[in-house]
Order: structure tokens, then sequence, then C-alpha cells
């Protein structure tokens, strides 16, 4: 009789709990939720396609690129940095002048936005406090970034020209090396053509510190990055990187890189692309790629280290605006040097015999034992690394990035429309309101209003 006492009131505790359950997550939902509204959340990488900002064509549409104006609204994203990118060429003057002039149509583009597309809708902030005055009126807040020194070519005089253009942060390199600086990229065969910043990249940084430019150390070589940070007088910050701890990538940041940026009072925005959150093993790639040739198949490698992806497809092809539904094109997306596509075993197996298939299949079984495939990244394997990031270098020194429309995205944040979600997984966690602040946008605006303040002493005489 007590046994079954016993077994009544456990039953009765279980339904009690279950019933429970939706209304607690119904609170922590709208908890988050108006944290959220009130919060400036800022996403400091968003690539773009100049195609998408014509009178014709344009972010005032629901278009199926990741960041628009319907899409930031439906997710309550507040600011977006729109990146001037220019990928990796020759060091030579001719691709000097056609990386400056690709540079050039990206800030008109964003300007045409700002100024004649959607000034309602929209406006650029030049200055940290332009920030919080937009985003008071209610309108969205588009900041500008760039991605590569390339475009300024040998005349470090055109980073005024960037600057007076609105660019408020510029990494020195990309995937690849270039005049002012070696980039991750040299990692992977240990080659590197300065042994991190050329001479011409140290006068790049001393000029982005009198201007008052974000010097951004996301792209470039570790060695390169460990001296902008000793070189720069102002805080630095890392644009869109992740933490290599939690995914072994050459374009995410180590211990010793993301306590130099502590140290010099920067900050690091977590990048949302999807195989910086979560890596295959290193081995896993090049053992496909040699099973592959063993068995006469082409390699299946997908997005190059180089970064041409973004926007190719919109050279290649005629250009339809990608209206979401409309089965159009995706603007600016692409890869970003994913390795993603490496660790699949890859096209061609109709092509083999079946015995041969059968083997090709059992040899791929053991690569998948030894090496197992990491799979598609969450939103909370992206959490990850913020909550890692909080206990190594402190909460004062870690933001968000998407990389959207760059080959960012992650199963539960894959568009501006889905931004709540990340502040909902950080509610989740215990994370309190003015931490969700400052990892949001209060980290990143101090950091910039801290390079304003030096570039006002440097200029005044003072910073000498």
């Amino acid at each position: 009789m007590k046994h079954s006492s016993l077994l009544v009131a456990a039953s009765v505790t279980a339904t009690i709990v279950a019933a429970a359950a939706p209304h607690a997550q119904q609170d922590l939902t709208a908890r988050a939720r108006a944290i959220h509204d009130r919060v400036v959340a800022l996403d400091t990488h968003n690539d773009i396609d100049p195609q998408t900002f014509t009178a014709d064509c344009n972010y005032t549409m629901r278009l199926n690129t990741q960041v628009n104006l319907p899409k930031m609204k439906e997710g309550g994203l507040d600011v977006s940095f729109f990146i001037v990118y220019v990928g990796q060429g020759e060091l030579t003057p001719a691709g000097y002048e056609r990386a400056y002039s690709a540079a050039v149509a990206k800030f008109d583009a964003i300007h045409r936005l700002t100024e004649q597309i959607a000034p309602k809708e929209i406006e650029l902030a030049l200055t940290s406090a332009d920030v919080l005055r937009i985003a008071k009126t209610g309108k969205k807040v588009a900041v500008i970034g760039i991605e590569n020194g390339y475009p300024i070519g040998t005349d470090v005089k055109r980073i005024k020209e960037f600057y007076d253009r609105g660019g408020r942060y510029m990494s020195l390199a990309h995937n690849g090396h270039n005049q002012l600086a070696d980039s991750h990229t040299g990692e992977a065969g240990n080659e590197w053509k300065w042994g991190g910043l050329s001479p011409l990249g140290r006068e790049a940084i001393q000029e982005m510190n009198r201007l008052g430019m974000m010097v951004d150390v996301s792209h470039p070589s570790k060695a390169s990055i460990l001296q902008a940070i000793g070189l720069s007088r102002a805080p630095v910050m890392a644009s869109h990187s992740s933490v290599r701890r939690l995914a072994n990538q050459t374009r995410n940041l180590d211990d010793e890189m993301l306590m130099a940026i502590k140290t010099n009072g920067g900050v690091v925005q977590i990048n949302a692309v999807a195989d910086f959150i979560k890596a295959d093993p290193r081995e896993r790639a090049p053992a496909i790629a040699s099973l592959r040739q063993e068995f006469g198949l082409p390699s299946g490698r997908g997005g190059g280290a180089g970064g041409g992806g973004r926007g190719a497809a919109a050279a290649t092809a005629a250009f339809k605006c990608p209206i979401e539904g409309s089965g159009g094109s995706r603007g600016s997306q692409g890869s970003q040097g994913s390795q993603g596509s490496q660790g699949s075993p890859g096209p061609g197996l109709e092509t083999l015999s079946a015995d041969r298939r059968a083997e090709f299949e059992r040899r791929m079984a053991q690569i998948d034992r030894q090496w197992p495939a990491a799979g598609r990244a969450t939103l909370k394997d992206y959490v990850d690394h913020i909550d890692y990031a909080v206990k190594l270098i402190g909460i004062d020194h870690v933001g968000i990035a998407s990389d959207f429309d760059g080959g960012g995205g992650v199963e539960g944040w894959n568009s501006a429309a889905e931004s709540f979600n990340v502040t909902l997984e950080l509610v989740r966690r215990g994370y309190t309101e003015e931490q969700i602040a400052k990892i949001w946008s209060g980290n990143l605006l101090r950091v910039w209003s801290d390079v304003e303040k030096v570039a006002a002493s440097i200029q005044s005489g003072r910073g000498r």
C-alpha cells in the first residue's frame, strides 16, 4: 500500500513538472524578448554585393540575402557593419587599381542605400556616439568596415580617403599575404612573406591610430596579429574570429592571441561561420582527398582559400535580383575558405563499379571512425565559443559577428531575422541583461570610443 502511494505521488509530481515546463520556457522567452528589445544588437561583419544596392534591387526588399532591412527588423538587429571586401590579388599596380575600384564601388553602394534608397529607414554612423543616437530614433544603423587593406595599394594616404568615405575598421590582410601583412593562410605550409607586418603595414597602423580607424586583426597571421597589438596605441578588434581551442582552424584565435587582445583592451567578435565553430579533425580532409585520388575520383573540393566565392556568381552569370522565393541567385553570399565540403565523400561515386564502390565506402567508413566529421554547427555551439572567450578574457572583451552573406550562419542563427535567438540562448545560460548588452554592442562601442580618444590625442599633439 505504501509502495502504491509512492508511485502515485511520483506520477503526480512528474505531471506537475511536465505541465510547468512550457510555462518556464514561455517565461524565459518573454524575459529574453524584453532584454533583446532594450539592448542595441550590433553585428560587426555582413558582406554585400553592390548589385543589391540599386534603385531596382535593394535592402528595402526581402531579398534572399541573409541581411536586409526586413530581416533586420524581424530579428531585432539594430546595427550592421557592411563590409567593403576585396579578395586578394596580385601585388602589382594593376592589381591595386582593380582592388581600389572594387572597394570604391562598395563604399558607394552603402552610401546609396543610406542617402538615396532608404534614408528614413537606415543611417550611416561615423562615430561610436552616432550608433546610439541613430538607434534611439528607431532607424537601423549602418557602419562600414574594410576587410583587407589590399585596395590601398602602396599609398598610405588612401587610408584617410577610405576613412573619409566612412570606413571605421580595416584588416591589413585577408586570405593571402599582401603588401601590408602576412595572412593566416601561410600557416598551412609555414610560408611567410614578411614574418608578420611589412614596413608599410606598420605605417598603416600608425595612420589608422591617427585617424581613429579601428585596427582589425581577423585574417592576418599570428605574428601579424601580435605585432599589430604591440604597435597599436589604441585597442584593437577582431571583427569576426572564433576560438581555436574549440575549432582548430587557422582563422581562429588561440589563447595567446585572445589574451593579447584582452591586455590591449580590445574586443573579439565571435564569428558564426559554421566551420569555424565546429571543425573537422585536420586529418580528415587530406585522408578523403588521398582516398579519392587513389580511386581516380575528382577532388570534390569546395570553396577555395582566397575567399573569392563571395559575389562570384554575379560575375559569371546574368544578375537576377535575389528576391526571396523567386529563385534568384543569393546576392553576395558564398564561400570563405570553408572546409566543410572537403569533409564529405564527394561526387563521382556513380562512376565506380559495384565492387570498387563497396571498397571505397568501406575505406570511407574507416576514415569516419578514425576522424569523424564534426557535423553542422548550431547556435548552441556558437554560444559555446562566446562562453569560452568570456571565461578566458572576461565579459568586457567579447562581441558578436555573423559573417552573413560571406559564408556565415549556424542552425538557429542563419539570417538577421533570427538574431533574437542569440539573446535567447544567452539568457538560457544565465547571462544578465548588463552582460548581454556588453556582448551585443557595449564592448565594441567602448573600443571604438577609445580609438577615437587616442586619435584625438594624437591629432592634438598630446599623444606624441
